[in-house]
This record gives structure tokens, sequence and C-alpha cells, in this order.
């Protein structure tokens, strides 16, 4: 008899349906799993053993073959002992037949209870695409697959208790919708930071058009303060944004089973011995990577000439797609990278060149090799370039409180309302990710607005691509000032944050 029990399985970042085909036969007892398993998929077959043996059913006496469905796709994890479990005893004719529209998922202890998995989340709204409407998971993950609406979702705790459920005499009670509650904490806010008011407008700017940022100063200016307050001028996630994230980072097992949908931009900042592998994503299992994880939010990279050449180098195609493409052995990947990149860096080795002890002893070629790290296409792609000088005393010691975050995401919030009006019925949400189209459109300039461009252009010797990341700053300073077109002055603005002198000291 040929048991077909509905399950889920994982690519990348999303959920796909697996059908597990248990099939009993006669001949020497045996127990085989087919269908791509890697090493964690084969092991299920002793957890599945000692599972149903310690609930109090038998296990049959038999040849055992069960099929992953499809069988071409490499399946991973132990996601498939419960949908195997629930096959095999209905096989055996110890459960009835699972209903056509429940799907079964979860790692099995030896004693039948049931351990969380990761990537619950997005297997959860691809079993809803699929027309389930029953699942049956961990108990642990109960709280997060109910995000995925329309689904009945069972938390189970083991094995007793489902096989209960299923022969109608204990039935098991849907686990309650989570709903978001208030983060605790804080966010780092920006009225701790003394002084630097011409970065914190860059951070302004930077927040209001998902631009990307590079600050260059000494040591203890406050480069990694200002860039880790960024995030609480940011706008509030989405609901689709929250789940396209929280579904990431369920896969990367991130998630808190208490808390599984992630309210706040994520921050990530990984340090500067990454691999390339870690930042882009890959390894066995093709799992997402720094870049992936900070999808909706802030990926921020301090000591930038630090970072290994080919790590910053696997940052390019993401800033220009929004996607990273992996490939590895096992296969090809595209996983989501829409993030806004927050560098730092010293502009020196020693890291004190033009502070006002003149303690730097750097030569001018010291700093050009130190600035050669960071190639000209990734600078390029940087929106704004700002200088971080060192804090003087007075503004350390003033007694005036500088402006809190939520006064600046109040601006914020409303350029960016501004920005979904425009890009209304597109993919586009913020004006850093505009098309070269879109910016011939909404970028316009005056007489006196190209005339500054074309010198800017001649003198600065800038590249197309720096062209429009200027128009597109420029738009998001006019958004700040609720002005409908680019004036001259926002122009300005915009040329002057492309200044790469800074890098030279």
């Amino acid at each position: 008899m040929v048991v077909t029990v509905r399950s889920m399985g994982l690519n990348g970042v999303a959920g796909y349906e697996v059908s597990v085909e248990c099939f009993l036969s006669g001949g020497l007892p045996a127990f085989d799993v087919v269908g791509l398993p890697d090493t964690a998929v084969r092991e299920a077959r002793e957890r599945v053993r000692a599972a149903v043996k310690n609930c109090g059913a038998k296990f049959p006496v038999s040849r055992i073959t069960v099929n992953l469905a499809p069988a071409g796709w490499k399946k991973a994890g132990t996601v498939y002992d419960l949908p195997i479990f629930v096959g095999i005893l209905a096989a055996a004719g110890e459960l009835p037949p699972p209903p056509a529209d429940a799907a079964f998922l979860g790692e099995l202890s030896l004693t039948g209870a049931l351990r969380g998995v990761a990537g619950v989340l997005p297997m959860a709204l691809a079993a809803r695409d699929a027309g389930i409407r029953r699942l049956f998971c961990p108990a642990e993950n109960a709280a997060e697959a109910t995000l995925a609406e329309g689904l009945t979702v069972y938390g189970v705790p083991d094995v007793r208790s489902l096989a209960a459920h299923l022969r109608g005499e204990a039935p098991l009670d849907p686990a309650p919708v989570w709903t978001p509650e208030a983060e605790e904490g804080a966010l780092p806010d920006l009225r701790d930071v003394m002084g630097q008011e011409n970065v914190k407008r860059a951070l302004e700017i930077a927040a209001a058009g998902g631009h990307n940022l590079l600050m260059i100063g000494s040591p203890g200016a406050g480069k990694s303060m200002l860039a880790k307050r960024l995030p609480s001028i940011l706008p509030d996630l989405s609901r689709e944004e929250a789940l396209a994230v929280s579904g990431i980072w369920s896969v990367a097992g991130l998630t808190n089973p208490r808390r599984p949908l992630l309210t706040r931009r994520p921050f990530r900042a990984p340090h500067h011995t990454v691999s390339a592998s870690a930042l882009a994503g890959g390894g066995p299992n093709l799992r997402p990577g720094e870049i992936s994880l900070a999808h909706s939010g802030v990926l921020f990279l301090d000591e930038l000439p630090e970072f290994r050449r080919d790590v910053l180098e696997a940052l390019r195609q993401p800033l220009e797609d929004g996607t990273v493409t992996v490939s590895r052995a096992g296969g090809t990947l595209h996983l989501p990278a829409c993030f806004q990149l927050i560098c730092a860096m010293n502009p020196c080795r020693c890291g004190w060149r033009g502070h006002p002890s003149g303690r730097c002893g750097c030569s001018d070629r010291e700093v050009a090799k130190y600035v050669e790290k960071i190639s000209g296409p990734l600078l390029d792609r940087m929106d704004l370039h700002v200088s971080v000088p060192s804090v003087e005393y007075e503004a350390m010691r003033r007694k005036t409180a500088p402006e809190d975050s939520a006064a600046v995401k109040g601006r914020v919030d409303a350029a960016r309302a501004v920005q979904a009006r425009r890009f209304a019925g597109t993919e586009v949400f913020c004006n850093a990710q505009m098309k070269p189209a879109m910016v011939g459109e909404f970028c316009a300039l005056d007489s006196a607005g190209e005339a500054l461009l074309k010198n800017a252009f001649d003198r600065m010797g800038l590249t197309a691509r720096s062209h429009d990341r200027i128009l597109r700053v420029a738009r998001t300073i006019a958004d700040l000032d609720g002005a409908e077109g680019i004036g001259a002055e926002h122009l300005a603005e915009a040329v002057q944050y492309r200044n790469t002198e800074i890098l030279k000291g």
C-alpha cells in the first residue's frame, strides 16, 4: 500500500511542496529513503523508528520505501521526520490516511517529542499558496506558521498527541494567530550624538531616499555611533516587507519563537574578517548570507578598507540589482538583497590624517595605498560621501539637547509618503531604486540646474552612474524640502556629497 503525505521543503528562502510517498512491501526488512536526501534526511530512519516504538505503536516489519517527490530536487534538513512517521503508520494501518488538505513537517526526537525546525514561515506561505488548509508543525513553530494567513495551524507537542488527533480521540486545538507586540527596548537615538550636524543631515537624506552612505573620519569621531542610529529614523516595515525579512531570518534560524515576526528593519554589521560566501550566501545548503539578512534594512561595514577585496566586490551586483545570485555545485539560487549600504573608514592607516592634533605620519603614497583597497566601481555606487570631523570640545559640553530621532523620522516618513505616491503601481519604493527612465521623468532640471550639473560633470569627471545617483539624491533633498521640482540649491547639496577628494585627506 502506498500512502502519500503532503509536506514542504526549502529552496533557498522559498518554500515548495514535497510529497512523501511511503510504500510497504514484502521481503527482507529494510528502510530506504530516496529522492536526493542529504545525510540529515537519511538519518530520519532511526529517529522515526525510535519515535514509533516509544509512542506505543508497532513498527512494521517489512520493506519500507520512502520517496520524496519531486525526486530531482535535493532534500535537506530534519523537516521530513514527521511526514515520514505519519506515512509509515498510515501505510501499516496504525493511523487513518492523512487528510488531503493537510501538510506535516517537523523534527522528531527519539522519545516522540517534536523539535522546532528552521524556515517554517516561507514553508507555511508556500503551503497556503498550494491549497493546503491545515498545517501540523512543532508547537515551537506554531506562532510563526500562523503568520501565513489562511492556514489552520496545529502545534504538535509529540507524536502521541498527533496520533490521537488523527484517530479522532483527542483533537488538538488550533494555534491562535500571533499578533505583533511592542518591541522591548528603544533603538539608539540621535540625541545621544553631540555635534556632527552635517553627518546627521546626510543620514536623514540617506534614510529618506534609501541611499548608500560612506563616512570618512578619524577614530572617535562618531562614525559607528551614527551608523547604529540610522534604523531609528528609517520608515517602519510594511506587512509585506516584514514577512519577507522574517522569512529570510527564519531560514537562517535567527527568529525568536516567541516573536517570529520582525517589526524593526534589520541592522547587520559583519566583522571585517567575513568571507565572501558568508556575505553573499551559499554553503552546502545554499543559505542566505549577510547581504540577504540585511534585506529591507541596513548593512553596515565598519573599517571598510580592512575587508578583503573579493568580499567588497561581491557587493557590486546586489547593489545594482537588489538580488544576489549564488552559484554552487548544488545549484543556482537567487536571494533578495535590497538593502542600504552604510560604510565607515579612517582617512589613512593610522587614522589621524587631517586631525587637528597633526599626529598623522602617513605619506601621500601610504594614504593612496590604503584607499586603493576600495575599487572605483564600488565607490561609484555610494550615493553620499561624507567627512566626519573630530568633535569640538564646545559641542561635547553644550547644554542644549540635540534633535532626537523621532523628529527626524517624522520628516523622513513625510518624504517617503511623497515617494510612495510618486511610484504607486510600480516595484519602486524609494528614490534610490529609480530606473533610468524614471530619473529622466521625475528629476527634470531647470536651466540653472542644468548648468550646475554640467559644470560638476566636467569638473569632477563623473560617470553616467554617478550622474544619475546625484539626481536621485537631489530628488530626495527636494522631497524633504517639500518642493515639487529640483531646485539649484537641492542639486548643489547633492553634488557636494559626491566629493571623492575627501578620500585623499
